[in-house]
């Protein structure tokens, strides 16, 4: 009986960990298909509309330095049903029809899925130590799926009810997992989270390295949320349909789960990550400049575009580890890196939403995207080095070979 039990609130476990996965994007990419029909009905400029798909960026970088502590004081369990009321709220508030609720959404969404960013890879380390390779990879396909889904439902839906209808049906992604979620709220184990007195020994803010590995995440993040962003827009203005826009949109967010699946084990045996880091962004660059010149291709590039932009966000992240000496360093530099890296990715929408404005065209947009991802392939060239932060009273930055 007592195994039968076990293994009934493992699978909960399991379901509630990809049903919270399924929010980590869905509702935060899903409004990308049907953003010129926003766009005309509030009169918004290329501009506003990329702040409005920026907010949930800035939401990201200044809300996931915090998710740490707000799960220490209430618990990681506790704090994810939290962050999904807060996306459920935030997507309810983003369809009710007003340009200022349209905004505060997105904000509420950015801070929900900041939270569940940061807590559930930590919860997923604890409870399925041995097991966490599989359950991450399942954790990347779960939201990729989910982002594709999402894109490729919102223009039908909207065609039949509207666009504000069928942005507040997304609600019933975080209202299931909630529920889903509920039998977790009696787990007493608390997640042990690095304690805010545990000082790093690394300053991370002054090391080139620290900036090497920050500037690629960076930089590999712009790209990936300026296409997720504007892709469909893009697409459009090219005569595509809408709905085979969402399909396209749907397959950028379905190949950025391929890498993890794929590169993991291929990365353990490699020396150093240079060449890997750079050709990941190069194809990025590629996958740009292809959307310009080729369009009627667009399937491919975006294929091509979601699966660099996946393997560079998978490195950015493998970096953190490899490059530090423990888990308080760890910490530090991945604080450091997200917060500046989603800053860099908010940035993106907006710039080449104003460089759109000023252009008229999205070839200037998109050329300027595609530099931006071979500064991520150089970038990538020094972070790739087989080298680690050393504690700051050192003189020497680096040890092992450069």
């Amino acid at each position: 009986m007592s195994d039968t039990k076990n293994k009934w609130q493992a699978t909960m476990l399991v379901a509630g960990i990809l049903l919270i996965a399924v929010n980590l994007r869905a509702p935060f990419t899903g409004i990308a298909p049907i953003l010129p029909l926003i766009q005309k009905d509030f009169g918004l400029s290329a501009s506003a509309l990329g702040l409005l798909t920026s907010l949930p960026l800035l939401a990201f970088a200044g809300f996931s330095p915090l998710s740490a502590a707000v799960a220490r004081r209430s618990g990681t369990e506790r704090t994810l049903f939290g962050a999904l009321l807060v996306i459920s709220v935030g997507i309810l508030l983003r369809s009710a029809g007003s340009a200022w609720a349209l905004y505060a959404g997105s904000i509420l969404i950015g801070t929900g899925i900041a939270l569940g960013n940061v807590l559930l890879p930590s919860l997923i380390k604890r409870d399925f130590s041995s097991k966490m390779a599989s359950m991450i990879g399942a954790y990347s396909i779960t939201m990729g799926a989910a982002g594709a889904v999402a894109s490729a439902a919102i223009v039908p839906l909207t065609q039949s009810w509207g666009w504000s209808i069928a942005l507040s049906l997304v609600v019933a992604a975080p209202l299931l997992a909630m529920l889903v979620w509920l039998p977790q709220l009696k787990v007493k184990e608390h997640l042990s989270l690095p304690s805010p007195n545990q000082a790093a020994s690394v300053a991370v803010w002054r090391s080139t390295l620290a900036w090497q590995v920050t500037l690629f995440m960076g930089l590999n993040a712009m790209p990936f949320y300026v296409t997720v962003s504007w892709l469909p827009t893009i697409l459009m203005n090219h005569g595509i349909s809408p709905e085979q826009a969402g399909t396209i949109h749907g397959t950028l967010q379905l190949t950025t789960a391929i890498p993890g699946l794929i590169l993991a084990a291929t990365l353990r045996r490699l020396t150093d990550q240079r060449l890997a880091a750079a050709t990941v962004s190069l194809l990025t660059a590629l996958s740009l400049i292809g959307l310009i010149y080729a369009p009627g291709h667009a399937m491919w590039w975006a294929a091509f575009l979601g699966f660099g932009s996946g393997a560079s966000m998978m490195l950015g992240l493998t970096f953190i580890g490899l490059r530090t000496k423990n888990s308080v360093d760890a910490a530090a530099l991945s604080g450091m890196a997200q917060c500046v890296g989603y800053l860099m990715a908010a940035a993106g929408p907006i710039l080449l939403g104003q460089l759109h404005d000023s252009t008229g065209g999205w070839t200037a947009p998109l050329l300027t995207t595609a530099a931006i991802s071979i500064a991520g392939a150089f970038t990538g060239i020094l972070a790739g080095r087989n080298v680690q932060l050393e504690p700051s009273s050192r003189c020497a930055e680096f040890t092992g070979s450069e």
